[in-house]
Protein backbone atom coordinates (compact mmCIF):
# COMPACT_ATOMS: atom_id res chain seq x y z
CA UNK A 1 0.00 0.00 0.00
CA UNK A 2 1.08 3.58 -0.70
CA UNK A 3 1.00 6.60 1.59
CA UNK A 4 -2.07 8.69 0.77
CA UNK A 5 -1.81 11.15 3.66
CA UNK A 6 1.12 12.21 5.78
CA UNK A 7 1.15 14.45 8.85
CA UNK A 8 4.62 15.76 9.69
CA UNK A 9 5.35 17.49 13.00
CA UNK A 10 1.84 18.95 13.22
CA UNK A 11 1.29 21.26 16.18
CA UNK A 12 -1.78 23.41 16.88
CA UNK A 13 -1.83 26.30 19.33
CA UNK A 14 -4.78 28.43 20.36
CA UNK A 15 -4.51 31.80 22.08
CA UNK A 16 -1.39 33.79 22.93
CA UNK A 17 0.89 34.43 25.87
CA UNK A 18 -0.27 33.05 29.22
CA UNK A 19 -3.57 32.04 27.62
CA UNK A 20 -1.95 29.90 24.94
CA UNK A 21 -3.19 26.30 24.77
CA UNK A 22 -1.40 23.50 22.96
CA UNK A 23 -4.21 21.49 21.36
CA UNK A 24 -1.85 19.23 19.39
CA UNK A 25 1.88 18.62 19.79
CA UNK A 26 4.26 17.10 17.24
CA UNK A 27 1.80 14.77 15.48
CA UNK A 28 3.42 12.40 13.02
CA UNK A 29 1.78 9.54 11.13
CA UNK A 30 0.90 8.38 7.63
CA UNK A 31 -2.28 6.89 6.20
CA UNK A 32 -2.00 4.19 3.56
CA UNK A 33 -4.34 3.96 0.63
CA UNK A 34 -7.22 1.61 1.50
CA UNK A 35 -6.50 1.72 5.25
CA UNK A 36 -9.19 1.95 7.95
CA UNK A 37 -7.86 3.99 10.87
CA UNK A 38 -9.48 4.72 14.20
CA UNK A 39 -8.36 7.74 16.23
CA UNK A 40 -9.51 7.42 19.80
CA UNK A 41 -9.34 9.77 22.76
CA UNK A 42 -11.46 11.29 25.47
CA UNK A 43 -13.23 14.63 25.11
CA UNK A 44 -10.65 17.40 24.95
CA UNK A 45 -7.82 15.11 23.85
CA UNK A 46 -7.37 16.93 20.54
CA UNK A 47 -8.84 14.31 18.24
CA UNK A 48 -11.48 16.60 16.68
CA UNK A 49 -8.85 19.30 16.13
CA UNK A 50 -6.72 16.69 14.42
CA UNK A 51 -9.61 15.64 12.18
CA UNK A 52 -10.30 19.25 11.20
CA UNK A 53 -6.65 19.67 10.19
CA UNK A 54 -6.79 16.47 8.12
CA UNK A 55 -9.98 17.81 6.56
CA UNK A 56 -8.24 20.90 5.22
CA UNK A 57 -10.34 23.21 7.41
CA UNK A 58 -7.97 24.19 10.23
CA UNK A 59 -4.34 25.09 9.43
CA UNK A 60 -1.76 23.83 11.91
CA UNK A 61 0.42 26.31 13.78
CA UNK A 62 3.40 24.38 12.46
CA UNK A 63 4.02 21.20 10.51
CA UNK A 64 2.62 19.87 7.25
CA UNK A 65 -0.35 17.95 5.91
CA UNK A 66 0.48 16.16 2.67
CA UNK A 67 -2.25 14.37 0.74
CA UNK A 68 -1.28 12.63 -2.48
CA UNK A 69 1.95 14.67 -2.22
CA UNK A 70 -0.06 17.92 -2.12
CA UNK A 71 1.01 20.32 0.64
CA UNK A 72 -2.57 21.21 1.54
CA UNK A 73 -1.98 24.35 3.62
CA UNK A 74 0.27 25.89 1.00
CA UNK A 75 -2.72 25.99 -1.36
CA UNK A 76 -4.80 29.13 -1.77
CA UNK A 77 -8.19 29.13 -0.02
CA UNK A 78 -9.85 28.48 -3.37
CA UNK A 79 -7.56 25.55 -4.12
CA UNK A 80 -8.14 24.19 -0.60
CA UNK A 81 -11.87 24.16 -1.34
CA UNK A 82 -11.14 22.25 -4.55
CA UNK A 83 -8.99 19.82 -2.56
CA UNK A 84 -11.77 19.12 -0.04
CA UNK A 85 -14.28 18.55 -2.81
CA UNK A 86 -12.02 16.21 -4.79
CA UNK A 87 -10.30 14.27 -2.02
CA UNK A 88 -12.56 14.13 1.02
CA UNK A 89 -15.93 12.87 2.12
CA UNK A 90 -17.23 13.95 5.53
CA UNK A 91 -19.59 12.26 7.99
CA UNK A 92 -20.54 14.32 11.03
CA UNK A 93 -21.87 13.21 14.40
CA UNK A 94 -25.17 15.04 13.90
CA UNK A 95 -25.34 13.83 10.25
CA UNK A 96 -26.41 17.33 9.08
CA UNK A 97 -28.99 16.17 6.56
CA UNK A 98 -31.12 18.96 5.07
CA UNK A 99 -34.57 18.29 6.60
CA UNK A 100 -36.65 19.56 3.68
CA UNK A 101 -34.74 17.57 1.04
CA UNK A 102 -35.39 13.94 0.16
CA UNK A 103 -32.75 11.23 0.51
CA UNK A 104 -32.00 11.56 -3.20
CA UNK A 105 -31.71 15.35 -3.03
CA UNK A 106 -29.45 15.21 0.03
CA UNK A 107 -27.09 12.81 -1.74
CA UNK A 108 -27.09 14.90 -4.91
CA UNK A 109 -25.99 18.06 -3.05
CA UNK A 110 -22.19 17.51 -3.31
CA UNK A 111 -22.54 16.93 -7.06
CA UNK A 112 -23.96 20.41 -7.71
CA UNK A 113 -20.50 22.04 -7.62
CA UNK A 114 -18.76 19.38 -9.71
CA UNK A 115 -18.44 18.66 -13.41
CA UNK A 116 -20.05 15.27 -12.91
CA UNK A 117 -23.01 14.63 -15.19
CA UNK A 118 -26.09 12.50 -14.51
CA UNK A 119 -26.35 13.62 -10.88
CA UNK A 120 -29.57 11.76 -10.24
CA UNK A 121 -28.36 8.51 -11.77
CA UNK A 122 -25.18 8.55 -9.72
CA UNK A 123 -26.99 9.42 -6.47
CA UNK A 124 -29.52 6.65 -7.07
CA UNK A 125 -26.76 4.10 -7.59
CA UNK A 126 -25.06 5.07 -4.30
CA UNK A 127 -28.34 4.98 -2.39
CA UNK A 128 -28.95 1.50 -3.76
CA UNK A 129 -25.47 0.49 -2.65
CA UNK A 130 -26.24 1.54 0.95
CA UNK A 131 -29.56 -0.30 0.93
CA UNK A 132 -31.99 2.59 0.42
CA UNK A 133 -33.23 1.92 -3.10
CA UNK A 134 -36.86 2.03 -1.99
CA UNK A 135 -36.59 5.18 0.11
CA UNK A 136 -35.00 7.72 -2.20
CA UNK A 137 -37.99 10.08 -2.01
CA UNK A 138 -38.32 10.03 1.78
CA UNK A 139 -37.51 13.07 3.91
CA UNK A 140 -35.07 12.55 6.81
CA UNK A 141 -37.99 12.72 9.26
CA UNK A 142 -39.54 9.73 7.48
CA UNK A 143 -36.44 7.58 7.96
CA UNK A 144 -35.10 5.62 10.91
CA UNK A 145 -31.87 6.71 12.58
CA UNK A 146 -29.95 4.00 10.76
CA UNK A 147 -31.45 5.02 7.42
CA UNK A 148 -30.55 8.65 8.05
CA UNK A 149 -27.00 7.52 8.76
CA UNK A 150 -26.93 5.62 5.50
CA UNK A 151 -28.04 8.72 3.61
CA UNK A 152 -25.21 10.66 5.27
CA UNK A 153 -22.72 7.98 4.22
CA UNK A 154 -24.07 7.95 0.68
CA UNK A 155 -23.74 11.74 0.48
CA UNK A 156 -20.14 11.50 1.73
CA UNK A 157 -19.05 8.94 -0.87
CA UNK A 158 -21.12 9.98 -3.91
CA UNK A 159 -18.09 11.88 -5.29
CA UNK A 160 -15.95 8.76 -4.86
CA UNK A 161 -13.48 10.59 -2.58
CA UNK A 162 -10.09 8.98 -1.89
CA UNK A 163 -10.54 9.60 1.85
CA UNK A 164 -13.61 9.35 4.08
CA UNK A 165 -13.40 11.29 7.36
CA UNK A 166 -15.88 10.41 10.10
CA UNK A 167 -16.28 12.47 13.29
CA UNK A 168 -17.91 10.41 16.07
CA UNK A 169 -20.24 8.76 13.52
CA UNK A 170 -21.99 6.64 16.17
CA UNK A 171 -21.91 9.26 18.93
CA UNK A 172 -25.54 10.36 18.62
CA UNK A 173 -26.96 6.94 17.71
CA UNK A 174 -28.32 4.05 19.73
CA UNK A 175 -26.19 0.90 19.80
CA UNK A 176 -28.15 -0.94 17.10
CA UNK A 177 -28.13 2.00 14.69
CA UNK A 178 -24.45 2.63 15.40
CA UNK A 179 -23.71 -0.98 14.54
CA UNK A 180 -25.47 -0.55 11.19
CA UNK A 181 -23.25 2.41 10.32
CA UNK A 182 -20.08 0.57 11.37
CA UNK A 183 -21.13 -2.43 9.28
CA UNK A 184 -21.53 -0.08 6.31
CA UNK A 185 -18.04 1.32 6.96
CA UNK A 186 -16.73 -2.23 6.86
CA UNK A 187 -18.40 -2.80 3.48
CA UNK A 188 -16.90 0.41 2.10
CA UNK A 189 -13.47 -0.52 3.45
CA UNK A 190 -13.72 -3.97 1.87
CA UNK A 191 -14.36 -2.19 -1.43
CA UNK A 192 -11.12 -0.22 -0.98
CA UNK A 193 -12.29 2.98 0.68
CA UNK A 194 -9.75 4.75 2.91
CA UNK A 195 -11.49 5.66 6.20
CA UNK A 196 -10.30 7.76 9.12
CA UNK A 197 -12.71 7.69 12.05
CA UNK A 198 -12.47 9.75 15.23
CA UNK A 199 -14.26 8.35 18.28
CA UNK A 200 -14.18 8.02 22.05
CA UNK A 201 -16.02 4.69 21.91
CA UNK A 202 -13.82 1.55 22.15
CA UNK A 203 -16.55 -0.58 20.52
CA UNK A 204 -16.51 1.60 17.41
CA UNK A 205 -12.89 0.72 16.57
CA UNK A 206 -13.35 -3.05 16.62
CA UNK A 207 -13.07 -3.32 12.85
CA UNK A 208 -10.24 -0.89 12.11
CA UNK A 209 -6.84 -1.83 10.66
CA UNK A 210 -4.96 0.53 12.95
CA UNK A 211 -5.77 2.38 16.16
CA UNK A 212 -4.15 5.69 17.06
CA UNK A 213 -4.71 6.83 20.62
CA UNK A 214 -4.35 10.48 21.50
CA UNK A 215 -4.15 12.11 24.93
CA UNK A 216 -3.57 15.76 25.80
CA UNK A 217 -2.81 16.54 22.18
CA UNK A 218 -0.15 13.85 21.77
CA UNK A 219 -0.15 10.42 20.19
CA UNK A 220 0.37 7.86 22.94
CA UNK A 221 0.05 4.75 20.77
CA UNK A 222 -0.15 3.90 17.07
CA UNK A 223 -0.67 0.19 16.58
CA UNK A 224 -2.00 -2.15 13.92
CA UNK A 225 -4.94 -4.36 14.79
CA UNK A 226 -2.79 -7.44 15.35
CA UNK A 227 -0.35 -5.55 17.59
CA UNK A 228 -2.92 -3.75 19.71
CA UNK A 229 -5.48 -6.56 20.00
CA UNK A 230 -8.30 -4.16 19.13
Amino acid sequence: MNDLMNLANVTKLYGTGENQVEALADINFSVNQGEYIGIMGQSGSGKSTLLSIMGGMNPPSSGKLLVDNIDVYKLSSEKQADFRREYLGFIFQQLQLIPYLTSLENVMLPLVITDVKNHEELALSVLEKVGLKGKVNRLPSELSGGEQGRVAVARAVVNDPPILLADEPTGSLDSRTGREILDLFHELHTDGQTIIMVTHNPKAVAGVDRLIKIKDGRIVSNLTKSASNI
